[in-house]
């Protein structure tokens, strides 16, 4: 299953490590700092030019990827369990056949 992040960008609900709201983590000096750096470092990918509302931290092909993304983490949240209750519904559906 993947979790849409905006514009053209699709991650494997699999490989997502955390989702925070940008606000709040950038409040944390330590977590500024820690952003400023994987930009540095090139691990950083901008989904859209739009101002980043959500931080999705993901492990892809082996390697960490921060997605900045212009989709509020609440509705990242929501499509995340929309997904997951989809295949429990269609689980749900085929046991009762």
């Amino acid at each position: 299953m993947v979790l849409h992040l905006g514009e053209d960008t699709v991650v494997s609900m699999k490989n997502v490590i955390a989702v925070l709201d940008a606000k709040t983590a950038c409040l944390s000096r330590i977590n500024r700092e820690f952003l400023k750096t994987a930009e540095e470092e090139g691990f950083i990918k901008k989904v859209s030019n739009e101002e980043p509302k959500t931080i999705v931290l993901a492990e892809v092909n082996k390697k960490s990827v921060i997605y900045l993304s212009p989709i509020s983490s609440t509705t990242l949240l929501k499509r995340s369990t929309f997904i997951e209750k989809i295949a429990l519904d269609r689980k749900n559906t085929e046991g009762n056949k």
